[in-house]
């Protein structure tokens, strides 16, 4: 089992029990079109399939993972925990992300940066501005590891054979085939104005998103394709009447809220065509 590289909100470590417990026993690629901090695919370790997200500096920081491990480590070295530097971390961050193309040079120093301010910022946010600049303030942490190298290197291993995309999600209607299993986790419809989290990146996830979702998920299943999705209470509406899909509730610590006074356990629901007789159904290691 690896562990997730970066902090990220919405991160699965507390469902994982429950998320795996409605996999399938067997299934041949894993497919995860909002990989976020990729708390699921690192736990599963799949040996083929892709991963996907809309956050263009997130899938950049994948593929130097995967390509480049090495070359990223020596880079995250260079940095140092003081307030001064983050904050001109942060703006050479929003420098790199301005530019229209890249050198491999430059996409290892973003990466390398996204990192850093990732483990370093305010309670692992990451938060974009509507004109897409990465605004979280500095953080107090004891002794933050942005560094990484031994989940670096084992992280690229695992994407080794691994479609990287950066595509909005419905590419996985034409990559994934028959007996595949795709984890959908969208950013979630809020249940209260304090815990959206929808607006991690400028451009959000709307309720028409949801049900672009929805209608997707139902083609995959007539595809004979396994879904399971994981969302907040508010989306169970879209699937109940659904025939082929269960609707189930689990509870979840969430640690990210811009009230600190809400973080704590909160409802979610788990979406899957997979038959109940088809499910792992086993008692897994809870995570914390």
């Amino acid at each position: 089992m690896a562990e997730p590289i970066l902090k990220w909100v919405g991160g699965k470590r507390q469902l994982l029990s429950d998320l795996r417990s409605r996999f399938p026993i067997k299934y041949d690629q894993y497919h995860e079109p909002f990989i976020g901090g990729g708390a699921v695919f690192f736990e599963l370790e799949p040996t083929t399939g892709s991963i996907n997200d809309l956050n263009r500096r997130l899938i950049t920081f994948y593929k130097i993972i995967r390509d480049f491990p090495e070359r990223l480590i020596e880079e995250n070295q260079r940095h140092s925990y003081e307030e001064e530097y983050y904050y001109e971390a942060r703006e050479r961050f929003n420098e790199l992300h301005a530019l229209d193309e890249r050198s491999v040079d430059q996409e290892i120093e973003e990466a390398s940066l996204m990192l850093y301010l990732n483990r370093t910022g305010y309670n692992g946010l990451y938060r974009e501005n509507q004109s897409g600049g990465f605004n979280v303030p500095f953080g107090e942490h004891s002794n933050p590891d942005f560094i990484r190298k031994r989940q670096i290197r084992a992280g690229s291993v695992i994407l080794d054979d691994i479609d990287i995309h950066n595509d909005d999600f419905t590419y996985i209607a034409e990559r994934a085939t028959s007996k595949d299993l795709v984890y959908f986790d969208p950013p979630y419809e809020p249940v209260s104005k304090t815990a959206d989290f929808t607006q991690y990146q400028s451009d959000g996830f709307s309720k028409s998103d949801q049900e672009r979702l929805r209608d997707l998920a139902v083609r995959l299943d007539k595809d004979d394709i396994y879904v399971v999705i994981s969302n907040s209470p508010p989306v169970w509406e879209l699937y109940d009447h659904l025939s082929d899909f269960t609707v189930s509730y689990v509870n979840a610590a969430r640690m990210v809220n811009s009230d600190a006074n809400n973080r704590g356990d909160v409802a979610e629901v788990i979406i899957t065509n997979v038959p109940r007789e088809q499910q792992q159904q086993q008692n897994l290691q809870d995570y914390t």
